[in-house]
């Protein structure tokens, strides 16, 4: 397949012409080119026509816009690239046609020019292109009289393009028109015109960059509220957890003095205080309750059952019953966080701190395989298998813990 395109080969960049060859290569100073099968995209803004010559291009565009609809036209526009510059091909035309028909075309040659004078053009920042035409038309009188040539002709639509003359014909040099100093402040100032376009360049390019920050900062700041609301929104589920808890244990509470009331009022040989209000007995409304399905109890309800029925075993040693939930707490948080880590999912039963901490006191067990862990190894040990880990439970945990460790009404009866 012939050649649709020029590649860069330092940066990769895919070039329509030479002469888009030529222009890459002034601004990067990229010297590398080749034939690529790759054609340049074409891809065209449905909305408003727009063309993109890269994904990156019409990315961007999107940006800008909010358009995203793009026809690829890639292959409509796409053709074999010649690799003759047009001003080249057009003098060899216009020797053909002077030559007239029938008669082979007059040879056309590069001219020679003063090797030191190109070598101290190139080493000012001119193109070889440039510096030979500007010394073969100033008839390699001076450096001075080539820089003043390029200034005189830096508009010229073929300033950077190789000269060719017939290879029989002499050319005579116009005589410089100005002098060494003018041609000095010439130069200077073609080197501060190419100075301020590379600054406007530099400029640009931070502008760019700059969005892009800000870009990437107001999604960064989007993510976090987005994390800080979710965070919000647990905090608020597990406060409402916790207060539900108080609610039924003041409720309990409140039973049980009104109980005791009664009781006292009974032995005292006093009558109820309002028989009319007076609430139905226990057995009553065991009575009721046995009469209704009985739902089976989740896992959370037997989290929380095994932890107050963990406190009030051990009830006298708050400090030890509250260092026993810290401790689960503990190693269902690190199973939570690295759930890969069989070190996490495994503990010895017949470890002295595992013993001090949870495993002499009634529930403490129970509670692991409640979320998952299972005695193995002849019940040396408690495992809890990879494929047996649910995030859902190991979360119950942690929030029936919390609760346990910081509502002060939690297991009083």
């Amino acid at each position: 397949m012939a050649g649709v395109s020029l590649k860069c080969g330092d940066c990769g960049a895919l070039l329509k012409s030479v002469e888009e060859a030529q222009e890459h290569a002034e601004l990067t100073s990229h010297s590398n080119f080749a034939e690529s099968t790759e054609a340049v995209l074409n891809l065209v803004c449905t909305t408003c026509g727009k063309p993109c010559r890269s994904k990156t291009e019409s990315d961007l565009h999107t940006k800008r816009t909010g358009h995203t609809e793009f026809v690829d036209k890639t292959m409509e526009a796409t053709k074999p690239i010649s690799l003759e510059a047009p001003k080249v091909a057009m003098e060899t035309d216009e020797a053909d046609d002077a030559s007239g028909s029938g008669q082979p075309a007059e040879e056309m040659i590069v001219p020679e020019v003063d090797k030191k004078l190109l070598e101290e053009l190139e080493a000012m920042g001119f193109p070889t292109a440039r510096a030979t035409r500007a010394l073969h038309y100033s008839g390699n009188a001076s450096l001075e009289a080539a820089v003043n040539w390029v200034v005189e002709h830096e508009n010229d639509a073929d300033i950077d393009e190789m000269p060719k003359v017939p290879a029989n014909t002499k050319f005579e040099a116009p005589k410089p028109t100005l002098t060494p100093d003018e041609v000095k402040a010439k130069a200077q100032e073609l080197r501060e015109r190419a100075r301020k376009k590379k600054e406007e360049e530099e400029k640009h390019t931070e502008r760019e960059r700059e969005k892009e920050r800000i870009r990437i900062g107001k999604e960064l700041l989007e993510a976090k509220r987005i994390e800080e609301e979710n965070e919000r929104k647990r905090i608020f589920a597990l406060r409402k957890a916790e207060k539900e808890e108080e609610r039924k244990a003041r409720e309990k509470i409140r039973q049980k003095l009104e109980e005791d009331k009664a009781e006292r009022r009974r032995r005292l040989g006093l009558p109820p205080e309002d028989p009319a209000t007076a609430k139905p007995s226990t057995s009553v409304v065991e009575e009721k309750k046995t009469s209704l399905p009985v739902r089976p109890a989740t896992k959370a309800e037997q989290m929380r059952e095994c932890l107050r029925s963990l406190k009030q075993n051990h009830k006298d040693d708050d400090a030890k019953v509250k260092r026993a939930f810290q401790t689960l707490l503990a190693y269902i948080g690190n199973v939570a966080r690295s759930p890969d880590e069989e070190k996490f999912r495994k503990i010895r039963l017949t470890n002295q701190a595992f013993q001090d901490r949870v495993g002499s006191m009634k529930g403490g067990i129970e509670f692991l395989e409640i979320c998952g862990f299972e005695r193995t190894e002849g019940g040396e040990f408690l495992f809890l298998a990879r494929e047996k880990v649910e995030m859902a439970v190991l979360n119950s945990a942690g929030s029936e813990l919390n609760s346990a460790i910081n509502n002060p009404f939690f297991g009083v009866l």
